[in-house]
């Protein structure tokens, strides 16, 4: 262990995190916490734990460490603890102890917000705050890897019972957040541990983001088979390249195919081009987006469309907008315009037009905004749970000026 005068001072700069990368190559993949901590202790940290959020991002549970010697501390709520802060934020976040000081390093997977490492130094600098924030960087890719190989991270990610369905919407998602050049997506489902029928996708793809939303008929098991099949209908068309109005037409014809009678899907299925800012898509029964400029809801986007996926209809026709720089894209299912109050008041396109226009003008990160928007559901319906499934996704394009094939690859924002 290194003494307290060289880690404070001539190593917070360059802390070395490679022993990490050397133990977990081979390691059991339940093992990634115990690495992450002795990493941690090489470096001159002490009381080191590790958090992973739960599903529904209000929680944050402590991986055990059977090598500790000291009991192993409670649950921390997103919303009220300092490690709350760090998860939500994305920030270092250091609090004065009289002899020490307690830092909470958050864990990003590329973007996505996964946890908090908590650990104890004597001090630390604003050097060491960048060097030790590169642990949280290590720590989400290395458990990102071996979550494919054991259940253990996705059991205590798992605050309660998740459903049958739920489980297999989980599966199915990409990363809720995507931070990259130019290019910021969030997405959010709910209730996230009773999800039925909702789901939403992404790809970048060099200078093209992918995105859908599907909103499947009915609840539970059913509807997420439906779901499940137009999910992996579109991945595999888009992976071979086909035009949106083949994909459009293919979706429909799966879910026919592969489902039971009166089996379909609502949905929204397009691409920007990042390069021009130009937004192409098409609908199918589903609530239209909305373009966010300036911090205000500037329209409903409009597209013909066609019925549901698994009704046969007319064949689709592609809508295109020309997007500024700095422009939102909400995309969402009908969940959150169709909650409603016990006396059955409606939660509304323009409840949530002035929800977004709030948050838009108070200029949070995308995913907090929806966040505060699904909340803000919540309350209006009055119980903790939501009667249906509400999902969305907010885009930002930030402009082709961020936009080159040298500077694709995704950054993760502190």
């Amino acid at each position: 262990m290194y003494d307290d005068q060289n880690m404070n001072n001539d190593r917070n700069p360059m802390l070395d995190f490679s022993w990490a990368l050397r133990m977990a190559a081979g390691a059991n993949p339940s093992s990634m916490p115990a690495i992450l901590a002795t990493t941690a202790y090489q470096c001159g940290a002490s009381d080191v734990d590790v958090y992973l959020a739960d599903f529904g991002q209000t929680t944050l549970e402590v991986m055990p460490d059977l090598s500790r010697e000291r009991p192993t501390p409670p649950a921390e709520e997103v919303a009220t603890t300092m490690a709350g802060r760090s998860f939500t934020d994305q920030r270092v976040l250091v609090a004065d102890r009289g002899d020490s000081c307690r830092v909470w390093i958050p864990i990003v997977e590329g973007s996505d917000k996964t946890g908090v490492i908590a650990l104890t130094l004597s001090t630390i600098d604003d050097a060491g705050l960048e060097a030790w924030a590169e642990l949280g960087i290590l720590a989400g890719y290395l458990i990102a890897v071996h979550t494919r190989c054991t259940d253990v991270y996705s059991r205590y990610r798992r605050r309660h019972a998740m459903s049958l369905a739920a489980s297999m919407q989980w599966d199915l998602l990409p990363p809720l957040v995507l931070h990259a050049n130019g290019l910021t997506v969030a997405g959010l489902l709910e209730p996230a541990y009773d999800i039925g029928g909702d789901c939403f996708d992404y790809s970048l793809n060099g200078d093209f983001l992918d995105l859908a939303i599907f909103d499947a008929v009915g609840r539970s098991l059913a509807a997420a088979r439906i779901a499940s099949l137009t999910l992996s209908s579109y991945r595999h068309d888009r992976r071979n390249q086909l035009p949106l109005s083949v994909i459009h037409e293919n979706l429909g014809a799966s879910i026919m195919e592969g489902c039971e009678p009166y089996s379909f899907a609502t949905g929204v299925i397009g691409q920007i081009d990042l390069r021009s800012g130009v937004f192409t898509w098409t609908n199918a029964g589903h609530p239209p987006p909305l373009l966010i400029r300036a911090g205000r809801v500037v329209a409903e986007l409009q597209c013909p469309p066609t019925p549901p996926w698994g009704i046969a209809g007319h064949k689709p026709t592609a809508a295109v907008q020309q997007l500024e720089p700095d422009d939102y894209l909400l995309l969402y299912t009908d969940g959150i315009i169709d909650a409603r109050t016990r006396s059955g008041e409606f939660f509304g396109v323009e409840r949530l037009i002035d929800f977004m226009n709030r948050y838009s003008a108070e200029s949070l990160r995308p995913e907090a905004m929806l966040r505060q928007l699904v909340e803000g559901v919540r309350h209006h319906q009055g119980i903790a749970d939501l009667h249906d499934d509400a999902t969305a996704m907010l885009v930002r394009w930030e402009g082709a000026r961020h936009v080159s094939a040298e500077r694709s690859t995704p950054t993760v924002t502190m």
